[in-house]
């Protein structure tokens, strides 16, 4: 006896207009552009290495190629001017600033307040003689003291405005600073603390105890 099997449907002209549209893919050679998919895609080119959003930056010709005349070579305008931004003094950090001899009152509270966050350790006192800045270190030994003592002085020599040192107990150093003819605070002072955090003192600290 013979088994009738189903015949596959037909298919009609009409059902091929309802399938979607199959899918195409498009090979790029990989040394042309590689680009993210994104609805606005950054592209980068990859011709040799070199990427298409590279760093930015400009210079000043050096004297040999303003010789050359190489404005007249390359494209763009060869008569853009130059400038040369300096920093004023506000851009510098306090140990870049000069001492000055100009001051004749100390600065007010608030104002040395805002400055005490450029130093590092140093806090503001005041004995009744007027504000000062003072700073303690605790080092391993009486040794350690008297380097400090020594790396501060070399630090601020060139200032000729020296921060008054104490040498207290086995293996504590405390420095102050205020401007004496002025009978408080002052930039200078300021300026020398700055340069006194530049001192290295990392192998003069106690050795921390490590445990097992």
């Amino acid at each position: 006896m013979a088994t009738l099997v189903p015949a596959a449907p037909a298919v009609k002209p009409h059902d091929r207009l309802l399938r979607p549209p199959s899918r195409r893919l498009f090979l790029i050679p990989s040394t042309s552009r590689t680009c993210s998919r994104r609805p606005f895609p950054r592209c980068r080119s990859m011709m040799g290495g070199a990427r298409g959003d590279g760093d930015f930056g400009a210079r000043d010709p050096f004297p040999a190629e303003i010789a050359s005349n190489f404005g007249d070579k390359v494209l763009g305008n060869k008569d853009t001017e130059h400038k040369i931004l300096i920093p004023n003094l506000a851009a510098l950090s306090l140990a870049q600033q000069q001492i000055s001899t100009t001051f004749t009152q100390p600065m007010p509270e608030d104002h040395a307040q805002q400055l005490l966050r450029k130093v590092i350790g140093w806090r503001l006192v005041n004995d009744g003689a007027g504000l000062k800045l003072q700073c303690l270190w605790k080092l391993k030994d009486y040794k350690s003291g008297v380097e400090l003592i020594n790396r501060i002085y070399n630090a601020v020599e060139s200032t000729a405005h020296y921060p008054t040192l104490h040498l207290e107990q086995p293996n504590q150093v405390r420095a102050e600073l205020w401007t004496a003819s002025v009978g408080g605070l002052t930039m200078n002072d300021f300026i020398v603390a700055s340069k006194i955090d530049g001192v290295k003192i990392s192998d003069l600290l106690p050795r921390k105890r490590a445990w097992a």
